[in-house]
């Protein structure tokens, strides 16, 4: 007898379950980010090299701590890693400006001892936010931010705030400054600096390795050790992560974010981020929900990128985070659902935007999109509606966007690698020049290099393995094993 087999259809759309389910894996191919041991390399001196500019910041005034701990974050500042304004994407975009981006908090200061002085005073501020008072430091701390503070009369005496706009604007000179005379000093083996920008409160830098372009953007924050009180009662909450991950490893600190809500005051209030918290709650999100988030977060940013200023693209990794504490874990942890997973989502953000509510998952009583008024909140929700009424169509429309942005990745290095490999020497000889193609040095030693890493790991396995490059001579890399040289 012949089984009767009905296709999957979403009843809202009409589309087909099983075609949207191929979309987001044809997606998620395309928008994986797998290095071989080339690209794994220039990655990596491009970080070093990141944190190399950072430490002559600090030698610049003293402002940034000695022994600083960054952040790095998946993802630039404006495809929502934190909740901050930054400006528009302009012209930059992947593939034709840069292949990866990242975002990388940068300490002005480290608040870790527990014996420092109080200095969060949220007196002021609406739920999630703070001022940040200098007022029991010692002379030298204020001496030395004194520039960056705005002196604020109170009870008779004058108290000084961290300012989070002057800091931005000290920190993207300082940057500035130390950018231009790498870029007047080249070393060779060192990545080259492409651009330099100033995107609102974060500062952009692309690098250029090799074949490999990584847009960093770089936030100056305030780091804390510890959880405050004010998201204590998050804990007490059920969560997703319960018995699976201990509390100590979720709380281990916060940070204070350049960014003001609508309603404080812009030169002196700052955003409680719980980025560090997050990099270890997505660890245990199940891998087909993290896909699928993935390709949701395409499809809405695309379509809501107009309104980026009104409704950040933060709020849709606070609706991942929140229907994993509503949605069992198995559900989410199943390949055949990933469909069902993208069309709730995407009903996720019209219900919050219906009821304009959008809590911040770690300090709930913040409404994150409690500033939008009717007018906004209409438009929002025809857009979203847009992508609900054919939402096969959009994830395609996202699919194309990252083929394009890979292919022209794919012929930016090839060309790279062309330019290394056909490279021409010009030499003067009996005032005659003479012009040879010859095999690019730099690059055959880079490619050499890989190949010998790559044995190295193969043939150590569980050893620890450093390699050493003096920057004015990178063709003679120096290996440790343990704590043996080679």
């Amino acid at each position: 007898m012949e089984e009767n087999t009905f296709e999957r259809v979403d009843f809202r759309s009409g589309c087909s379950i099983n075609r949207l389910e191929n979309l987001i894996n044809v997606f998620d191919e395309f928008d994986r980010h797998e290095f071989d041991d080339q690209m794994a390399m220039e990655v990596h001196t491009m970080k070093e090299h990141i944190f190399n500019i950072l430490g002559d910041v600090q030698k610049l005034d003293g402002k940034l701590p000695v022994a600083n701990e960054y952040l790095l974050l998946s993802g630039g500042a404006r495809d929502g890693t934190l909740d901050i304004d930054v400006d528009g994407p302009g012209e930059m975009a992947r593939g034709n400006d840069f292949d990866l981006d990242y975002t990388l908090f940068v300490p002005i200061l480290k608040l870790h001892d527990r014996n420092q002085p109080v200095v969060l005073d949220m007196r002021h501020s609406i739920p999630c936010h703070s001022w940040l008072s200098l007022k029991l430091f010692d002379d030298e701390t204020i001496s030395r931010w004194e520039s960056c503070c705005c002196a604020v009369e109170q009870q008779g005496e004058t108290n000084y705030y961290l300012s989070p706009p002057k800091v931005c604007e000290w920190f993207h000179d300082a940057l500035l400054k130390v950018t231009d005379e790498v870029k007047a000093k080249p070393k060779r083996g060192n990545p080259t600096i492409l651009t330099v920008s100033n995107n609102g409160l974060a500062t952009t830098i692309i690098l250029n390795s090799g074949g490999t372009r990584i847009m960093y953007d770089l936030v100056p924050v305030v780091s804390f050790r510890g959880w405050p009180a004010v998201a204590m009662g998050w804990l007490s909450e059920t969560h997703f992560w319960d018995g699976i991950i201990p509390e100590e490893e979720v709380i281990t600190g916060f940070h204070l974010v350049p960014a003001c809500s609508l309603t404080g005051n812009k030169d002196v209030e700052w955003r409680l981020s719980f980025a560090r918290s997050e990099v270890q709650l997505k660890r245990f999100i199940p891998m087909p929900f993290m896909k699928t988030f993935y390709a949701f977060k395409a499809v809405m940013n695309r379509a809501l990128g107009r309104y980026s200023k009104v409704i950040k693209p933060y709020i849709l990794r606070g609706l991942l985070l929140w229907a994993c504490d509503r949605v069992k874990l198995h559900y989410l942890a199943c390949d055949e659902t990933i469909s069902e997973c993208l069309l709730g989502l995407i009903d996720d953000t019209l219900q919050c935007l219906l009821s304009r509510s959008c809590p911040n998952y770690f300090i709930p009583q913040y409404n994150m999109i409690g500033h939008l008024d009717d007018k906004t909140m209409l438009k929002l929700c025809q857009v979203v509606l847009m992508v609900r009424s054919d939402p096969a169509e959009h994830v395609r429309n996202a699919v194309d966007q990252v083929k394009a942005a890979r292919a022209l990745t794919k012929n930016y290095h090839d060309k790279q690698l062309k330019e290394l490999t056909l490279r021409k020497d010009i030499t003067g000889v009996n005032g005659d020049t003479i012009t040879k193609p010859v095999v690019g040095a730099d690059s055959r030693q880079e490619l050499d290099l890989a190949e010998k890493v790559k044995r190295l790991v193969d043939s150590n396995p569980g050893k620890s393995i450093s390699v050493f490059l003096n920057p004015d001579d990178a063709s003679q890399p120096h290996f440790r094993i343990d704590g043996k040289f080679f």
